[in-house]
């Protein structure tokens, strides 16, 4: 593999050192956005409105407490496949974009389509309409590298990311929560694994480190748990790495089962929920996850059973035993006068 990358002129791969509860429901003048993430004594906040707007969206981010103005912002978001309309559009992301004066950071799939080759991944990226609201990066168009997993990883020991990851010291990590063809649910521990890695890295998680190539990688797939605990070993990797540099958010809307790389999704069959956000990736995905089983049984019911065959609910349990997030949160209403949906489930 040839680096064409100025800034990494040795080599392409880089090594680089690392770094279903009762959840109370809070008023966000409540909570203290400055110890939001979780301790020992106190549950993440992951904080909530029901408004899926450019304002909502910038609500959610001032909630968190963790200000990213002035530093080289990367927001990280899925540009979504060719023929797929479910993905986060320009218009809902934009202001908050533009406002942190960030760039939008991709990287290359690993399954053919209209994003694994960078010329093709660029068309689309224009098609969906990024370009004109930021500069749009692909982190692994030039060159990637490789960052630690947590100790007690598994499956992988190193995650192979895109090298652009470097260029930046902030990170908004902007997850669309819906379901998924092969991990069972998509939201920030799948941004931050299969989002993050390299066409190399990705058939290094979906092999459960068997291979790097991407043309190998689907004749012969690893049991389904090695593939979801590989997911959560990657998405810790990138997690120590950025530290208390990243911010999280999840647009809970179109929550079909299928992802936004999916070509030709399904319909969605429930009803949009809201934005969610926290400094816990973890904490977060289990809220978006307890929303689903909270909500309308019978429009659920597709989620939860792409959700629970492909093992999704397994990426919380391994990420929170790798030690960088917790599954306990406490969700918190941005809305005045409103709480935030219950997170009993319905069963």
């Amino acid at each position: 593999m040839k680096n064409h990358s100025p800034r990494f002129p040795a080599t392409a791969v880089v090594s680089l050192a690392a770094a279903f509860i009762s959840t109370p429901i809070l008023n966000a003048m409540d909570a203290d956005p400055a110890t939001s993430a979780t301790s020992p004594e106190k549950p993440a906040a992951v904080y909530f409105t029901h408004d899926i707007t450019p304002e909502g969206l910038q609500k959610a981010y001032r909630a968190l407490g963790r200000p990213l103005e002035g530093r080289r912002v990367a927001v990280k978001i899925s540009t979504g496949e060719a023929g797929n309309n479910h993905y986060l559009k320009p218009a809902l992301i934009g202001p908050l974009v533009k406002s942190l004066g960030a760039d939008i950071v991709e990287c290359n799939t690993a399954y053919g389509g209209s994003r694994q080759e960078t010329p093709k991944h660029r068309k689309t990226i224009e098609d969906h309409g990024f370009n004109e609201i930021a500069k749009v990066v692909i982190m692994d168009e030039f060159a990637e590298l490789e960052i630690p997993c947590p100790p007690g990883s598994r499956h992988i020991q190193k995650d192979l990311i895109g090298a652009a990851f470097t260029n930046y010291d902030g990170f908004v990590v902007l997850n669309h929560f819906k379901g998924h063809m092969m991990g069972g649910f998509g939201g920030a521990l799948k941004n931050l694994s299969i989002g993050v890695a390299s066409t190399a890295g990705k058939a290094r998680i979906h092999s459960a480190g068997k291979t790097d190539d991407a043309a190998k990688v689907w004749g012969e797939l690893p049991p389904q748990k090695d593939f979801i605990e590989s997911m959560a070993e990657a998405a810790g990797a990138v997690v120590q790495n950025m530290g208390d540099r990243a911010v999280y958010i999840s647009v809970m809307n179109n929550l079909s089962i299928d992802c936004d790389c999916d070509s030709n999704p399904h319909p969605p069959e429930m009803a949009d929920v809201g934005i969610l956000a926290s400094l816990d990736p973890v904490a977060l995905d289990k809220a978006c996850v307890d929303l689903v089983y909270a909500s309308d049984p019978k429009k659920s019911a597709s989620l939860r059973e792409r959700m629970e065959t492909r093992l999704g609910p397994h990426i919380l349990d391994h990420a929170e035993a790798l030690g960088y997030g917790s599954k306990a949160y406490s969700l918190v209403s941005l809305d005045e006068g409103r709480d935030p949906p219950s997170t009993a489930r319905v069963d």
